[in-house]
């Protein structure tokens, strides 16, 4: 029947919701007035001295995959922050469904955002994943803040009152079916189906895309630094080495094709268990130009020794001349050298037998390139035209073997690399772990 409320009837309404809410289900609560007449529109009265019905809790649940891409999002070091409209309690539930909130993380309301300074927040705002009943000018402060403390911002929205903090982020991200035109109109990025782990798609072909830049350019660069330092050295000593046609084969067959099937391999398996790249990172660093410097030099030392394998076929002697076969065979070597080494660069930190993925592309382009070069080797016209002297076969293998010793060379290095690279993160851990004792006995 219909009564005054009382405290403890307050309590236990209060109590309903907030188990409602820690289920993560939005709260609706129901009350009635009877009116004598139907109030205006201007009427403000009509909304008070209400009877209490009752209240029902409503769920919109996140689909399942989202849970999915914000482990991923974790494990490559990308910071999933929920600004919510819904209470606090709610907020958080479906946030810890979501492994958003995890134990150490904090949750904000508009109301205590209202209360901290700029100070405050931006203290806060690096271990909060949470925010719920946020206003407009709340999530533009949060996106404000998170660029103030160093961090790469990506903000989604799909309302007008999101245009600010989209146009203020790093990244604006508009939902392309539910979202306004001005929300369409402002962000970088417009989600054609408003769903979060395409975002998780954009970043991994993203990271692939970044990652085949970086493996074609470190391709080209050390193949084209390895034709300079063997011409070089091969004009110090009075010899020739290659000629111009041979040089230009090679720029243009061995290495454009192989190149360019670089750019279409598949994204390596840790690629989303990276942290994400410096802004200052460059795609050729000082390691990168270290990789480049020898792996060229690799190169131009196996070509010259091919070259001096054709001396010993026409001269009988290692002491470096004028020898045709020597030519032909340094190119052989050469060609199949930068064939080969288009395979190391699938993976510049990886063995190449551990990736587990397939580059079609490339093996299409290693076995045209192979075809060809030794057409031109091989078939008396082309052999002519190139200025290639006949070689035998044990001559033109011995030239593939030394080509083919590019690949465990590298592999031998990225084993070092790696090797160094696992001390040395050993020892940082060590490092922390010493710390963090003296800090707790000090404590």
């Amino acid at each position: 029947g219909v009564r005054p409320m009382t405290e403890t009837d307050r309590r236990q309404i209060l109590s309903l919701c907030n188990q409602m809410s820690e289920q993560a289900l939005r709260v609706l609560g129901f009350a009635m007035r009877t009116l004598e007449h139907i109030p205006g529109e201007e009427d403000d009265s009509v909304e008070c001295d209400l009877t209490f019905v009752g209240i029902t809790g409503m769920i919109d649940p996140p689909r399942k995959e989202v849970a999915r891409s914000v482990a991923t999002c974790q494990q490559a070091g990308i910071r999933t922050v929920m600004i919510a409209g819904d209470h606090k309690v709610t907020a958080l539930a479906i946030a810890r469904e979501l492994g958003i909130y995890r134990p150490g993380n904090t949750v904000l309301s508009g109301d205590e955002l209202d209360a901290m300074s700029e100070e405050d927040l931006d203290a806060a705002v690096g271990t909060t994943t949470v925010f719920s009943r946020v206003s407009p000018a709340d999530k533009l402060r949060i996106i404000q803040s998170l660029k103030r403390t160093g961090e790469v911002t990506a903000m989604t929205g799909d309302g007008v009152n999101d245009a600010p903090s989209l146009r203020a982020a790093d990244i604006g991200v508009g939902m392309g079916r539910g979202g306004s035109d001005v929300v369409r109109g402002v962000a970088d990025i417009i989600l054609s189906d408003d769903n979060f782990p395409t975002l998780v798609d954009a970043t991994r072909e993203g990271r692939r895309i970044y990652d085949n830049i970086c493996k074609a350019v470190q391709f080209l660069l050390s193949s084209n630094l390895s034709e300079i330092i063997t011409i070089f050295t091969a004009t110090a000593l009075g010899f020739t080495v290659l000629s111009p046609a041979q040089i230009l084969w090679i720029n243009l067959i061995t290495d454009t094709f192989p190149a360019l099937a670089l750019g279409l391999e598949e994204a390596e398996p840790d690629v989303m268990s990276r942290p994400p790249r410096s802004l200052d990172e460059k795609i050729i660093g000082a390691g990168e130009a270290v990789e480049i410097l020898l792996q060229g030099a690799l190169v131009s030392a196996l070509v010259l020794a091919a070259y001096l394998g054709g001396c010993v076929g026409d001269f009988g002697s290692i002491a470096p001349q004028s020898s045709g076969t020597g030519m032909t065979m340094a190119f052989t070597c050469m060609a199949m050298a930068e064939i080969f080494h288009s395979c190391n660069m699938r993976s510049r930190h990886r063995s190449i037998f551990s990736l587990g993925t397939r580059n079609p592309t490339l093996a299409l382009a290693v076995a045209a390139s192979f075809v060809v070069t030794a057409a031109a080797v091989f078939i008396p016209p082309l052999r002519t035209l190139f200025g290639f002297a006949p070689v035998s076969l044990s001559q033109y293998l011995f030239s593939l073997a030394l080509a083919l010793a590019v690949i465990p060379a590298v592999e031998l290095g990225k084993a070092l690399r790696a090797l160094l690279s696992h001390r040395r993160r050993r020892g940082v851990r060590r490092s922390s772990a010493g710390t963090q004792r003296v800090a707790a006995g000090t404590r």
